[in-house]
This record gives structure tokens, C-alpha cells and sequence, in this order.
């Protein structure tokens, strides 16, 4: 006799709806389309018990009313599907409850592979949504299972979940279990596919709209409320003071304190006071939102012609200084050649600096020379810090393309979309039950979303940037791409990335020294626990689930290009735990040193324009502040980058610490081991830096692992 699997979606968990279910035999794996065959159980013996615990998650609409159904599937056998509400009552599945049941089996099921989970509408009440965290079953002969689940169940199919020891492909030998692991990833392709948002940037999630993306994947209740009030205030805010539709310059400084004056915070108080001063324009290009840009320079650019006479270097020589590492460059030329946004109707200005700066013998960074277009000419001079209001006006030029270029290649490429197609790759190519997805769905929260809303509020024609930033007309696309070509594995990976730019010993370098700490930290972990589970370089290379992982991300992330020197496949556990690092610190700690900052460093417009609408000065002695005025942004594109900054600093109540796993994804004990230890080192770390922000005027806390959220999600 045989019963038929019968296959139908289910966007949450990518398991499938099926009739009654027996012992499988002949399951033919290398043909997943081909069904199980079944025996029947014996209809007559003796009962054994098994005892079930669900745990339902501790969050907000977390609890289900329906009825709830749970069959047990072993290596000799199943349990009949058994309703788990039948004596316990509808608040067996509230919120953060834990409920234990019995269910009889006519005989043992020898060890567990998965298990069934549907519910019903009771009664008169309509269906709803349940969000259980975990099952544990208690054998009759003392074993306890695990299956860990940590997702949305909003309909009446049947969802499968394996047990919590994780399983590579090749090693996963139970027929049923091989089959689930199958039709799981067969249906996960149908609802993750690619998308090609723009030629030549990284391909997103395809999806009809907002509300069509798979539960597993939306944020929260709390998470969605807190962002829709965050932004409404905002705006509300604005709106009560008239500022929102004001296209007129503004009148003096002091007006754009008066936006968000009980908005403030500690750093953008300090930045206020001293976005004038040439060390704290230096200090930012190491510790404020933005430390990619600056890099050793061993040699003038033959387009930046800087005269030595003009230089303020201590009495030293510029060429000694630059065998002694103490000059450094930062080159916006990404930026050159676009054409500007028009706002306002306005046309707006947008260059492509050259920055010249020293380190003093006080450990200081200073600026000692700025070029604002790339192309040396006679209406293009240099500036020096002996020009007076010519060189405050041309540090607002730079620190203006260092927005620009921040918000889209730092922020936007460089951690969400490659955030997105680490995510995308992993739901689609790798099983729930296999120890990369364990390992890396922590990293993977609320990503696809906050990057849906990126796309579709930010970054999209009628979106946000394009009423804000200077880059965010016709050649944003070009400029997209073009940050884009220039990321490079190396740059991914903070070690390879400072030794490249020759940063190593840079005093007062904080993102530096926290962010190697931090690297070294995960790689520990990742080390262990990979490791763990794969003993010889062979075992990687014969796991085709992990291959598909890498390779989706080299076609679809790096566009199937060579250059940048991402792996194609993974040769070597060592080349898998570097990878897995970089992973990890991308969706984690990077994201936080170039997203926390955004609003200390942007609140306080004048140090961080999106936008200029006057062109620099092409000859030295005419600004004024009048100039200055003129040139920032209108009251309303101000008030509109600055609710967007105040937005995306803005952490929501649920969200979860890098190092934190609220999730039990592992079963064995030495995955969650080395997750403890994990956890220990990185509140070491925390103390470390707590300490140190002590004793500095500018605290740097972006990297600081307590405040380090584990996944891209704002």
C-alpha cells in the first residue's frame, strides 16, 4: 500500500503539505521528484509514550488560537497526527509558553529524524499566526530531541523540521530525511529567486511587492511598529514647524540647531561645536561614519601638483614624511565626471576632491591641502589651512562628497545588497538542517526587508535620496556602478584591508583597533565551529550544498567577475572560515561602524551636507559666510536628510546583539559551547572598549559588541 507526498508551497519554511505518511522504503534519492514508497505499521501493540514540549516564542502576536497537530517521524516508523490542544486548552501556545503533551505510538520510532506541525482555525475563530521557537521530544527510552523551528506558521499545511544535529549533504543518509531536505530546497528556489535591480551592481531578492516576501523574512511586529512611528514623528515633527516644504536657503547657522534640538546626542553636540576644526575634519576620516576612504600615500598623485612651500609640515619635508608614513590621501574619484542632481529645481554641486593629510608629532591627523576637482587648472586651485573661509568652504565640498559617497558605496553596497545576496544565496541553496544555515541565519535577520524598503523609500526615483544628495540624479546608477567595481575581496576582510592601505600603525584609529579584534573574535568562532563539522579540506569540497552557497554568491553577487578575487567554490576548511568571517563581519560589525554613526556625524547638517548648491570657488579671497549660506542645502532637503539619518540610527527595542543567539539552531554540545565562549569574548571586548571611551573626548562605540547588531537590518 502507498500514500502519496503531494507537494504544495508554503513561503515560510519551504516544507510541504502531505497526506498521511507511513515507513518509507526505496526511496529513490537520486530522482527527488519520485515518491516514497510506504509500508504499513502494525495495527496492534504495545504503547509507548512520547513526551512533547512546545515552546512558543516570547514575542508580540506570537500565539496561536487554532487547534495544533504534530506527527512524530522515526527511522522505524511515525506517530499518527495528534491534536495537541485536545485537553490542554487554547493557551497551550501563548506567548513565551512552554506546554508539554503525550503522544502514543503503538511502538517505539527508533531514532527521530523530523517532524509535522499544522494547525487549524478553532471554532469560530479565524486563522492566525503562530510563531513557535522550538519542539523538544522526550523518547521512551530517556533520549531528548530537539527541533529547532524559529519561524512564522500563518496557514493549515503541513510544515516539516528536521532534528537539531545539523547534517552536510553527503552524510544525511535517512531516505525521509533526504527527501524533506530536497523538497525543502526545491520550494525555497520558488520563493527566493534573483533579480537584476541594476546592470552591474548585485542582484536582489525578485518579489511582487512588500507584501508578497515569504514571513520568514519580515521584521517583527515590535521591529515594524517602532520604524513606522520613528519616521512618522519625524515627519510630523517637521511638518508642526513648517519645514518640510521650505525651499529657502537658510538664514543663518544657528536656525539649523533649531530642526531637531531634542534630537541630539552626545557626539552630534560635540560635532556642532567643532565641525570647524581641522583635527576633528581629520579624526572622521578614522573614526566617523566613513573610515574606507583614507589611505597611506607614499607619493603625490601626478593630478594633485600640491607645492611644498605651501605645506605646514613642522619644519619636516614632505618627501622625509613620506618615508616616515606620515602622509595620507583620500581620493574621492569615483565621484568625478557625474552630473550633479538638480533639487529644487536648482542644480546642485558635487565634486571629486584630493585630501592632503599629515600626522603631527601630537598624534593628531590634520588636513594640510585640498584639490576639489581632479583635474589640476587655474580655476581649480589647492587649498591650504592659511585661506581662511576659502578652506572651511572647501572642507564642506569634501566632507559633502564623502557623504555621497558613503551612503552609496560604503553603506548601501558594501553591506546591504551583499548583505541581501549572502542571504538570498543561503535560504535558497542551503537546508535549515545544514551547519552554515545554523551558523549564519543569525546574520540574516531582517535583511531582505529593510532592503526592500531601501530600494523602494530610498533609493528609487520618487524615494528619499534623490530629493536629498547631490548624486542622486540620472548618474546615480553610474556611480553605483561604479563603487561598485571597486570592491575587492581584500577590502571585504578588515585585516587585508588595513595592511593594503597602510593603516597598521595609525595612532587614534579606533575602528581600526576594535574592528581587528572584533575579525579576530569571530574567525575564533567560525574556526571552532566549522571545524567541528569539517575535518579535512575533502569534506568541504564534496559538499555540494556549500559549493552551490558560494558559487551563487560569486554569479549573482560579484557578477561571475574574477578581478575583485572572490572564491568560486571553497577548496579548503581555511578558505571556508575566512569566508564565513567575512560574512559574518559584514552583516555585523561593518554595517554598524558605517551605519551607527550616521546621525552623530549628519545631524548637524553643516558638517555633513548631502547636497551643495553653489559651485566651489575658483578663486581664493572672495567667500564669506554669505558664501557658506548660499551653498548648504535648502531648509527642506536638510530637514529631509537629516529625519532619514535620525531613521537609520535609530535601533529598535527587539534587536539582537552581535554574539547573542536567542535562537537554538545547534544541537550538539560543542556548537553551543564555542557560542558561549563566543558570547564571553565579546563582553570582554565591550568592557575593553568601554573602558577606553572613558578617557576620550569623542567616545568610539560603533564596534562595541553590545551595541553591535548581528544582522543588517536598519
Amino acid at each position: 500500500m502507498t500514500d502519496a507526498l503531494e507537494g504544495c508551497k508554503l513561503p515560510q519554511s519551504g516544507v510541504y503539505k502531505r497526506r498521511r505518511v507511513r515507513v518509507p522504503v526505496n526511496t529513490n534519492i537520486e530522482s527527488p521528484s519520485k515518491e516514497p514508497e510506504w509500508i504499513p505499521l502494525p495495527a496492534s501493540m504495545k504503547i509507548v509514550n512520547y513526551k512533547v514540549t512546545v515552546y512558543t516564542t516570547d514575542v508580540a502576536n506570537a500565539a496561536t488560537l487554532n487547534n495544533v497537530y504534530i506527527k512524530l517521524v522515526g527511522t522505524d516508523g511515525e506517530s499518527d497526527r495528534t491534536w495537541l490542544d485536545k485537553y490542554k486548552g487554547a493557551l497551550s501556545f501563548i506567548r513565551g509558553a512552554d506546554t508539554s503533551f503525550t503522544v502514543s505510538c503503538p511502538v517505539s520510532l527508533g531514532s527521530l529524524v523530523l517532524i509535522e506541525l499544522d494547525k487549524e482555525p478553532f471554532s469560530i475563530f479565524p486563522e492566525d499566526s503562530w510563531f513557535p521557537a522550538k519542539i523538544e521530544v522526550k523518547s521512551p527510552e530517556g533520549k531528548t530531541y530537539m527541533f529547532p523551528i524559529h519561524r512564522w506558521i500563518t496557514d493549515s499545511e503541513v510544515h516539516r523540521f528536521r532534528e537539531a544535529k545539523a547534517l552536510r549533504v553527503f552524510e544525511d543518509d535517512n531516505d525521509l530525511g533526504r527527501y524533506s531536505r530536497m523538497q525543502e530546497l526545491k520550494q525555497r528556489e520558488e520563493d527566493y529567486r534573483w533579480d537584476e535591480y541594476l546592470e552591474g551592481i548585485p542582484h536582489c531578492m525578485k518579489t511582487k511587492g512588500l507584501f508578497s516576501l515569504p514571513y520568514e523574512v519580515w521584521f517583527s511586529f515590535t521591529k515594524a511598529s517602532e520604524f513606522i512611528f520613528t519616521e512618522a514623528t519625524a515627519l510630523v515633527e517637521l511638518q508642526l514647524k513648517g519645514l518640510s516644504d521650505c525651499q529657502e536657503n537658510w538664514p543663518d547657522i544657528d536656525h539649523i540647531h533649531k530642526v531637531f534640538c531634542c534630537k541630539d546626542t552626545d557626539i552630534s553636540d560635540y560635532v556642532q561645536d567643532n565641525w570647524k576644526e581641522d583635527d576633528f575634519f581629520g579624526y572622521q576620516f578614522l573614526n566617523g561614519a566613513n573610515p574606507m576612504m583614507i589611505q597611506r600615500c607614499s607619493a603625490l598623485p601626478g593630478n594633485f601638483p600640491v607645492p611644498e612651500a605651501m605645506l605646514s609640515l613642522e619644519g619636516r619635508r614632505l618627501a622625509d614624511e613620506m618615508k616616515k608614513g606620515n602622509i595620507f590621501l583620500c581620493d574621492y574619484k569615483r565621484l568625478d565626471g557625474l552630473m550633479p542632481n538638480v533639487i529644487n529645481g536648482k542644480k546642485q554641486y558635487l565634486m571629486a576632491p584630493l585630501v592632503l593629510l599629515h600626522k603631527t608629532s601630537n598624534d593628531e591627523l590634520m588636513p594640510i591641502a585640498i584639490q576639489l576637482k581632479q583635474i589640476p587648472a587655474h580655476d581649480n586651485p589647492i587649498f591650504f589651512p592659511t585661506d581662511g573661509f576659502d578652506w572651511l568652504l572647501a572642507k564642506v565640498f569634501v566632507r559633502s562628497a564623502d557623504f555621497n559617497e558613503h551612503q552609496l558605496g560604503t553603506h548601501l553596497l558594501r553591506t546591504h545588497l551583499l548583505a541581501e545576496v549572502f542571504t538570498v544565496s543561503l535560504l535558497r541553496n542551503v537546508p535549515m538542517v545544514h551547519p552554515l544555515y545554523k551558523l549564519l541565519a543569525p546574520h540574516t535577520r531582517y535583511t531582505i526587508q529593510i532592503n526592500y524598503l531601501a530600494r523602494d523609500f530610498l533609493i528609487s526615483e520618487s524615494g528619499v535620496f534623490p530629493q536629498i544628495a547631490a548624486s542622486g540624479g540620472d548618474d546615480m546608477k553610474t556611480l553605483l556602478k561604479r563603487l561598485w567595481s571597486s570592491v575587492t575581496y581584500s577590502s571585504l576582510c578588515i585585516p587585508d584591508d588595513i595592511a593594503e592601505r597602510g593603516l597598521e600603525d595609525v595612532p587614534n584609529f579606533y575602528y581600526r583597533d576594535d574592528g581587528l579584534k572584533l575579525w579576530g573574535i569571530i574567525n575564533r568562532f567560525v574556526q571552532g565551529v566549522l571545524s567541528f563539522y569539517y575535518k579535512t579540506d575533502a569534506e568541504v569540497q564534496k559538499d555540494s550544498e556549500l559549493q552551490k552557497w558560494i558559487s551563487d554568491i560569486f554569479e549573482y553577487g560579484f557578477l561571475s567577475q574574477t578581478g575583485p578575487g572572490i572564491p568560486q567554490g571553497f577548496t579548503t576548511v581555511a578558505g571556508l572560515v575566512k569566508f564565513v568571517t567575512m560574512v559574518i563581519f559584514t552583516c555585523s560589525g561593518q554595517h554598524s561602524a558605517v551605519n551607527s554613526g550616521q546621525y552623530d556625524y549628519g545631524g548637524w547638517m553643516p558638517n555633513t551636507p548631502s547636497s551643495l548648491q553653489q559651485p566651489p570657488p575658483t578663486t581664493k579671497g572672495r567667500a564669506s559666510e554669505a558664501t557658506l549660506l548660499q551653498t548648504l542645502p535648502d531648509v527642506n532637503t536638510t530637514v529631509k536628510g537629516m529625519a532619514t539619518l535620525w531613521l537609520l540610527s535609530k535601533q529598535s527595542t527587539d534587536f539582537v546583539p552581535l554574539g547573542q543567539y536567542p535562537e537554538e539552531h545547534f544541537g550538539e554540545k560543542q556548537p553551543c559551547r564555542l557560542i558561549k565562549r563566543f558570547e564571553a569574548e565579546l563582553k570582554v571586548l565591550s568592557a575593553e572598549i568601554r573602558a577606553r571611551n572613558h578617557i576620550l573626548h569623542v567616545p568610539y562605540t560603533y564596534l562595541d559588541p553590545l551595541v553591535t547588531e548581528n544582522s543588517v537590518s536598519i
